[in-house]
């Protein structure tokens, strides 16, 4: 391997490695948030319990994620220079705002929740986390207009002289086509993987507890079940909907990725098939057995059953007409402007399959847990366990799909990868980097499971009733701070 391989081997691990911790921080500060907010309307001491447990598992997952998530903008610097150098006027902007003002947010106000149970108002404490999750919102929001922009450059202009995008825009950036359906989309997802995790942990909580001094917590986790299985629901619901926004959007600005996704390679003027499984040839073009929906293909790209999909071979002769003969990087001059056809295929089709079949999971664990039912038996244990899996896996395959399908561009029209590389990286250095950090993640992973299940197997703390400021306030702990 070059060192073109060796730079994108190392950035698609860590990339997929951190993106694991993400959604579920994302969806999990909603979920404590509300689980706090219940607590505080009803006053049942459940909710309380809850919002402990599943804030020290945040916790948890928050800690790592930002460990994984800071070697994450030292790659560009690393592996990638040339690209920072090309993009770093359009692409510096909302990562300089995602790291100043959104991650401080979180940070800020998620020690204020941590330590402010004894201290702040009960309402304010709510509140605090309410404002950390609003915090994850905003880095999602700045961190997913920087990747729309390379799926789709908007709001820049080329400077020939210093071989620079330079940013002429900022709306255009944040507003992109691609931003306004990838942002919805991701943030679903993110509460959908909360809302399964929240049913699997509860629901394997529910399941062990079954001596008579443990029976009494049942309700309380068959209530976080119901709870997180509505939340994934929805939210399944919702993944829908804007990813068919999204594979819509995808097709008008880069319909060789939808082209891809399906291996089609020559244009279906109308009524383009989807293959639900395919066996053929490695490179997609002959196939030897299929399983397909007429038609589908055109709806998920157009809208309609009767639209035209572009094919690859079509495509591709357009971009060497508009882009030149080669793309000018040695790992595609094989496939000239064509992404590797068995990764694009698979992970599009395990996105898609694994996250409906969360949701669809979620809907069974509303049935099997209604009123007058107990579930306990082994295939329930074994989808407690396969949800949250599975959602975490549907979120790293969409991000497989996005990046790679984007391949051979950096960005998209723009800059080729082989271009993008750090030029004064050896081989040697690029895979002790891919070495040490590979392993790093290893360990890490042990650090994070381990602690997880040793959080889970305590279960929710006993209940204690928080003190309230507002109320138990004397005249001295006003004057606390004049001292």
């Amino acid at each position: 391997m070059d060192v073109v391989d060796i730079a994108r081997w190392q950035f698609g691990i860590v990339t997929v490695y951190h993106f694991l911790f993400v959604p579920l921080t994302i969806g999990l500060t909603a979920l404590v948030a509300l689980l706090e907010t219940q607590w505080l309307r009803t006053g049942l001491p459940d909710y309380l319990r809850l919002t402990k447990f599943f804030g020290r598992l945040l916790l948890i997952n928050f800690a790592i994620g930002v460990v994984t998530g800071i070697v994450q903008e030292f790659q560009f610097g690393m592996n990638w220079s040339d690209y920072s150098r090309f993009v770093g006027d359009v692409f510096g902007a909302p990562l300089a705002i995602e790291g100043l003002l959104a991650f401080f947010l979180e940070s800020t106000f998620l020690g204020l929740w941590i330590f402010g149970w004894d201290r702040l108002p009960r309402r304010l404490h709510a509140a605090c986390m309410w404002i950390v999750h609003l915090g994850t919102l905003a880095s999602s929001w700045f961190i997913l207009a920087a990747n729309s922009w390379m799926q789709h450059p908007v709001g820049y202009r080329y400077d020939a002289e210093s071989g620079r995008a330079e940013l002429t825009d900022f709306a255009a950036v944040m507003f992109n086509k691609v931003q306004l359906v990838t942002f919805p989309h991701v943030i679903a997802a993110a509460y959908l993987t909360a809302g399964v995790f929240m049913v699997g942990v509860a629901g394997w909580l529910y399941v062990r507890r079954s001596t008579p001094e443990q029976t009494e917590d049942r309700p309380m986790y068959r209530r976080a079940i119901r709870v997180g299985a509505v939340v994934a629901l929805v939210s399944g619901l919702a993944v829908a909907v804007t990813g068919d926004l999204q594979g819509k959007v995808m097709t008008e600005v880069q319909p060789m990725k939808m082209a891809a996704a399906e291996g089609l390679y020559e244009t279906r003027d109308s009524c383009a098939p989807f293959s639900v499984f395919t066996l053929g040839t490695p490179d997609g073009r002959e196939e030897k057995f299929s399983v397909t929906v007429p038609c589908l293909l055109s709806f998920l790209g157009t809208g309609s059953f009767d639209g035209k999909v572009e094919g690859i071979d079509d495509l591709r002769q357009a971009y060497r007409a508009e882009y030149g003969e080669d793309p000018g990087t040695t790992y595609y001059q094989a496939a000239d402007y064509v992404p590797v056809i068995p990764v694009t295929y698979w992970s599009f089709r395990f996105m898609i399959g694994l996250g409906m079949s969360a949701a669809a999971g979620a809907a069974l664990v509303l049935w099997l847990t209604r009123p007058g039912r107990s579930p306990s038996g082994r295939w329930f244990r074994v989808l407690l366990l396969g949800l949250p899996l599975g959602a975490l896996a549907a979120n790293s395959f969409g991000w497989i799909f996005t990046e790679m399908g984007r391949q051979p561009w950096v960005v998209f029209g723009l800059m080729t990868t082989d271009h993008a590389v750090s030029p004064g990286v050896s081989t040697a250095e690029a895979m002790t980097s891919l070495v040490a950090l590979t392993s790093l993640y290893a360990v890490l992973a042990v650090v994070e499971v381990r602690l997880l299940v040793s959080a889970i197997r305590g279960g929710a703390p006993a209940y204690v009733e928080p003190p309230d400021p507002s109320r138990d306030r004397t005249d001295d702990d006003a004057l606390a701070f004049a001292y």
